[in-house]
């Protein structure tokens, strides 16, 4: 079994097929998501990503009949139903099927996918600036974890395909950097840790905070400020954060090749040590 879906009462490992053309959804975004990983049976902050689904799917103007307990005890139902040690992806998603120009909240639907994907490697990744750039809040649903704020995301990462990288470095509306396109970012130079500050254009996401917290707790200088190009450009090391590979280093930036530094090591262990001591299910 490669992947577990629940949806209307049942589980079943056939793709659902949820939505037609005049469904809101369909033709006017109204779905969110989260993502939670499983590895080691460990299933870290796995609350935090429940819970945020909730408040992603009441800001987008739905109103979610489950609650973070229950999308929890989906999620570790689904976890228990595949190998024990399976590296899996845990998706709950909130959509809404009705309604024209807005959505009818009370018929909010909730779909639970789980499935196999192995967590990245030590390789790291490469990454180039991009020329697409986040949104403003005022612009676009940014405090939600929003299927709409993906697409721009994505033409990010095809531009840097075609370049010959594997991510793409994202600035704000200012001409700061606000992240990767899939992930927060972080920079090292001279022993300082730095992150960029949350303005409101990217998700400040639930490993963002975790890594944070445990970088200070180790006694690291961490900084949230704005980051220029030219930071980025000469720091010592830059590494990414987020739910899908926790704490992943980049190997180069355009066309500067960087090591695998100490301070994303570290950063990478406090991860793995802390999600060890959350205990395995």
């Amino acid at each position: 079994m490669d992947a577990l879906y629940w949806h209307d009462g049942r589980w079943t490992t056939e793709n659902p097929k949820l939505l037609g053309p005049a469904d809101h959804a369909f033709w006017m975004a109204s779905m969110v998501f989260d993502g939670a990983r499983a590895f080691r049976g460990l299933t870290p902050d796995l609350d935090l990503h429940c819970q945020r689904v909730v408040r992603s799917a009441e800001k987008m103007l739905m109103k979610p009949q489950l609650g973070w307990e229950e999308i929890q005890s989906l999620c570790l139902q689904a976890v228990a139903k595949f190998p024990p040690g399976t590296e899996l992806y845990i998706k709950p998603m909130f959509y809404c099927a009705d309604g024209f120009l807005l959505p009818d909240a009370d018929k909010t639907q909730f779909v639970l996918h789980v499935f196999k994907v192995p967590m990245p490697g030590d390789q790291g990744f490469s990454a180039c600036f991009s020329s697409f750039a986040r949104s403003w809040p005022n612009m676009a649903p940014t405090d939600a974890k929003a299927s709409c704020l993906y697409p721009n995301g994505q033409r990010a990462i095809r531009e840097a395909a075609e370049k010959g990288f594997d991510n793409a470095i994202m600035l704000d509306g200012a001409g700061n950097i606000a992240e990767f396109a899939t992930s927060n970012l972080w920079i090292a130079k001279n022993g300082v840790v730095s992150t960029p500050v949350d303005n409101g254009t990217f998700l400040n996401g639930i490993t963002r905070r975790r890594v944070l917290a445990l970088l200070k707790a180790d006694g690291v200088d961490v900084q949230e400020r704005s980051l220029t190009r030219a930071d980025v450009e000469t720091a010592d090391e830059v590494f990414s954060s987020g739910n899908y590979g926790k704490v992943v280093h980049v190997n180069r930036v355009e066309d500067r090749a960087l090591e695998y530094g100490p301070l994303a090591r570290r950063a990478h262990k406090l991860y793995m040590d802390y999600a060890e001591s959350t205990g395995r299910r």
